[in-house]
């Protein structure tokens, strides 16, 4: 990935005036054009123009000085300040290609904030094959395989009557409709069925869809129709039938407002049906019309027909690999056609064009969206990768150049065409179903409703009104971190960005693009160290880097499949990965000898009955995993073996008072907030935190245990108390929920990650949205700021001091008192110490009786988990965190809750106060040395590993959150 300098807002304030001025000050006495060195520039623009500093018009010479160059280095590089010199051609053409670029990624940018979505009411028993726009009346239709009509109101989707199609050729129990076309510009539907006919019914007549053509004789049952109509001449249409034996056949309309067919008698009933032969058509002998035909798909069964009126041409589609789409051109002779094929791997179950692009998007059975030129056969112009099973639908935003695909593992994704990086994905929200369940994709742009239906079953995704917001990234933000070694947020999106802020001012201080190429970063992670970032993307791959940019490993924990990624969590000698499978898959600390780290088996083996979607450590060794079904399973994580599940209904019984009090929380899609006892296995309190209709929500613990935040998909976000929460053992199932400090909503959109640091002494909250934003907040409440925004803010004398930090010592004896029974925090530590404190002071604690006093902690004690889990018994935990707090048949806490230590840290403050400042890395040059000599061994050989051990096991008295670094290449 590279990092590139970014402008901020300064060409966006200049107007053409300053422009004017700027470009007066590049002329010389004579008009001759000249260059100015770096010191010129700033002192003329800024002087000349009167708007902006002069720190930003010295970052626009830089900036035009990298790009001229081809440098994508780091911001204010040593090598770039005061050198070069630009003249108004290149100052001119880098502004214009940055404004364009900015006006491109602004529509690319523009992604639907979906409402609630919402089941509506059906009246079909049989899947729904169409549903249809009325533009006359401006209400909806669905049509079911059983001939039953649903007329729906435009505005709500509120079923408004019904109504069942009659056709007297087959009887009613028999009636099959495969699918049904409106003809906008004659006021009528036309009705395909499986006996091989098509029906035309009136929309105006005074009997409802009474029938008044009926097109018979063809020799394969019509599957697809298409209707198109010339703007500008209504009276040309054309008709498009694809059926099941391979055939494409055309009805070109000539007068369509007038008649589509000839009536066969003038003394005929008005309101009687018309039939109509194929035969006749074919012979010509009805005037008002004329018949296309192709079978270039053999005996494939055509899925998906349209006519393609900008190039007067129709487009087919099927599921065989060796003729996956074909075009088949009109030529200038009536009744000839020019056709060409394309071939995909397995085959194509969807197509859409795009008049605008010219370029027709079409949905493959190998997982991969394509897009294709229409003149070009030999390969695919675009290959949108992202999604893990078939994808069945494709649709246009014809407005803004996007694209909307589904497949059959429920998710929906957008895709910026122009740059073919998916901007938006959603999941888990979807009803569960079989994987047969037929469904059909349904786009309204005008009204910004996009309807999908499960067989019989209709659900609607309704895009909220365009607010004006602040944003952070150019597409949805999907993780954020805190950095506590260097002060900074890291922050990555769906476009495949990292970015890195600083959480003092909110500035942008790198920007990483393409981590992944293509694909989505899911999910990120920090090592204890603090030197080291984990992505994780939607291509089946995790990569190690440093913040220069340098990617040190790339694990594969996909083997070469594109995965959901859902959680990376570092132990203190393996990486557990999951998301996708029922086992976790686990990488082993000799396997980072090599560039290219290949999964280990996990000992413990299939668990779980669903994907595990979350996990939850607590030292020394328990580790906590949830899957989609909502089931959580206990593991020893040294020996990987399964201890016990996690029961949601708690058997009350005779030992019932020996159990301790919660030490594991988690949460999922129904809102509900459920607290564990998970060395007994038992659920202990729960209570419902937002709106069950809101689907899933995400949450995190504060560092002290003290705060519980959730965040739902409306952009809200909750602050409980949760000290004395389900603390007092043997009390029984808790329903009453904690007490609610704060709720505020930073967002516009659903919440996709929650992160506590502590940041100075302040307790901050930092969360990421689908709205493109990343907004930083202190806890317990109030705002600081969304990253990105114009004006900067100033944390230094702001916001309310670390809770912890206002007790004195009379807190720490009042917390002593009732150790006995059960407590929030061991009150032999620390629990909320910044990142600065020495190990010796923040990391010692009372040890679990039995543990050794210099055995090392394995990453931090509390887990944050972010992504969705599906329901159990009817509430979906969307993740889970182990507290820190224990108890242990009404003893003592024997906890350790503390914040990890950064061995990469000088323990002398002073010396990290005078370090010497690297313009290129803008790490501290101490901090990078010591990290360097104080390596722990992952990429060193295994005589080097003992020997490294052995010296570990001779220090006394430490408990350390110590992490790994990688060795630079």
């Amino acid at each position: 990935m590279g990092a590139r300098v970014d402008l901020g807002q300064l060409e966006s304030r200049l107007n053409i005036e300053d422009y004017k001025k700027l470009q007066s000050i590049f002329l010389g006495t004579v008009d001759t054009p000249r260059s100015l060195s770096r010191t010129e520039f700033i002192e003329q623009a800024w002087s000349s123009i009167g708007r902006g500093s002069k720190e930003e018009y010295g970052l626009l010479f830089d900036s035009v000085v990298v790009t001229q160059e081809h440098r994508g280095l780091l911001l204010d590089s040593a090598d770039v300040m005061g050198e070069g010199s630009i003249d108004w051609e290149g100052l001119s053409s880098f502004l214009l290609l940055e404004l364009s670029e900015k006006a491109e990624h602004a529509r690319a940018r523009n992604v639907p904030r979906w409402k609630q979505p919402r089941t509506l009411t059906s009246p079909h028993r049989d899947p729904v094959q169409q549903v249809l726009y009325l533009r006359s009346s401006g209400k909806y239709l669905t049509v079911s395989k059983g001939g039953t009509l649903g007329l729906r109101a435009g505005e709500d989707l509120s079923l408004l009557q019904t109504h069942r199609l009659q056709n007297n050729s087959v009887r009613p129990k028999d009636l099959w409709v495969t699918d049904a076309v409106l003809l906008h510009n004659v006021h009528k539907i036309a009705v395909s069925f499986t006996s091989k006919e098509v029906c035309f019914y009136d929309l105006l007549s005074k009997q409802e869809f009474s029938c008044q053509y009926k097109l018979q004789g063809l020799k394969f049952v019509p599957w697809c129709l298409d209707y198109w109509a010339d703007p500008s001449h209504p009276d040309l249409a054309v008709l498009t039938i694809g059926d099941t034996g391979g055939q494409v056949s055309a009805i070109c309309f000539s007068s369509a407002q007038i008649a589509l067919f000839e009536r066969p008698s003038p003394g005929a009933e008005p309101e009687s049906t018309d039939i109509v032969k194929w035969e006749e058509l074919v012979q010509g002998k009805h005037r008002c019309c004329y018949t296309l035909t192709h079978r270039a798909h053999a005996q494939a069964w055509v899925r998906r027909v349209c006519f393609l009126g900008s190039l007067e041409a129709f487009a087919s589609c099927s599921t065989s690999p060796q003729i996956s789409m074909v075009i088949a051109w009109r030529e200038k002779e009536v009744g000839s056609l020019r056709v060409t094929s394309f071939h995909t791997p397995r085959g194509i179950r969807d197509l859409d064009h795009h008049p605008g692009l010219n370029l027709i998007a079409t949905a493959g059975v190998d997982h991969q969206v394509l897009l294709w030129n229409p003149y070009v056969i030999s390969e695919p112009v675009g290959v949108l990768s992202g999604h893990t099973s078939s994808v069945t639908a494709v649709r246009f935003i014809q407005s803004k150049k996007q694209l909307l695909s589904y497949s059959k593992d429920k998710l929906l994704c957008l895709w910026d065409v122009s740059s073919q990086l998916c901007v938006h994905r959603l999941a888990g929200v979807f009803p569960k179903t079989q994987e047969d369940t037929h469904t059909l994709l349904f786009l309204h742009e005008e009204r910004q409703h996009l309807l999908l239906s499960f067989n019989s079953l209709l659900f609607l995704l309704e895009a909220r009104r365009e607010e004006k917001r602040i944003t952070s990234h150019e597409h949805p933000v999907t993780c954020v971190l805190y950095n506590s070694l260097f002060r900074q947020v890291v922050s990555s999106d769906s476009a495949s960005s990292v970015v890195c802020w600083l959480a003092d001012t909110g500035q942008k201080v790198k920007h990483f693009h393409r981590c992944h190429g293509n694909a989505e970063i899911s999910t990120m992670a920090l090592d204890s160290t603090q030197t080291r970032l984990f992505t994780a993307g939607t291509d089946g791959e995790v990569k190690v880097w440093d913040f220069n940019g340098h990617c040190h490993h790339r694990l594969n924990p996909g083997r070469g499949r594109s995965v959901d990624i859902s959680q990376l969590l570092l132990l203190k000698r393996s990486i557990l990965v999951m998301g996708w499978e029922r086992m976790l898959t686990v990488f082993r600390l000799p396997s980072f000898s090599q560039f290219f780290v290949e999964p280990s088996e996990w000992k413990g083996g299939v668990q779980h009955r669903d994907h595990v979607l979350c996990a939850a450590f607590q030292s020394p060794q328990t580790l906590v995993t949830g899957d989609y079904d909502g089931e959580m399973t206990v593991w020893n994580s040294s020996t990987e073996n399964a201890l016990r599940k996690l029961q949601t209904h708690a058997q009350h019984g005779e030992h019932q008072t020996q159990l301790g009090g919660a030490d594991l929380v988690s949460c999922g899609g129904s809102g509900v907030v459920r607290f564990w006892c998970a060395r007994h296995g038992r659920l202990v309190g729960q209570f419902t935190a937002h709106n069950r209709e809101l689907g899933s929500i995400v949450m995190t613990v504060s560092p002290c245990s003290k705060y519980l935040v959730t965040a739902d998909a409306e952009g809200t976000l909750k602050t409980w108390d949760i000290q004395e929460y389900c603390l007092q053992p043997g009390g029984g199932l808790t329903d009453e929920p904690p007490k609610l400090v704060c709720s505020l909503r930073p967002h516009l959109d659903c919440v996709t990650h929650l992160e506590t640091c502590i940041h100075g002494d302040r307790l901050l909250l930092l969360s990421a949205s689908t709205d493109c934003s990343v907004a930083l907040s202190y806890l317990p409440g109030g705002t600081v700021g969304v990253f990105g925004q114009e004006e900067h803010w100033r944390l230094e004398g702001l916001g309310p001091p670390h809770p912890e930090q206002e007790q004195g010592d009379g807190g720490q004896e009042n917390s002593r008192h009732g150790a006995s029974e059960s407590l929030p925090t061991p009150p032999e530590t620390h629990p909320d110490l910044g990142p600065h404190t020495p190990p010796e002071e923040g990391q010692r604690g009372v040890k679990p009786e039995g543990e050794e006093a210099g055995e090392e902690r394995e990453m931090e004690i509390r887990v944050d988990i972010g992504e969705p889990l599906s329901s159990m018994h009817g509430h979906s935990p969307k993740g889970s965190r182990i507290l820190g707090r224990s108890h242990k048949e009404g003893r003592c806490p024997r906890v350790i809750d503390g914040k990890p230590s950064h061995t990469d840290t000088p323990s002398n403050p002073d010396i990290a106060a005078k370090a010497a400042f690297d313009e290129r890395s803008l790490f501290p040059k101490e901090i990078l040395e010591l990290e360097k000599r104080q390596r722990e061994p992952w990429n060193l050989p295994e005589e080097n590993t003992n020997l490294w051990e052995r010296k570990q096991e001779g220090k006394n008295n430490q408990s350390t959150a110590r992490g790994h670094g990688w060795k630079d290449r």
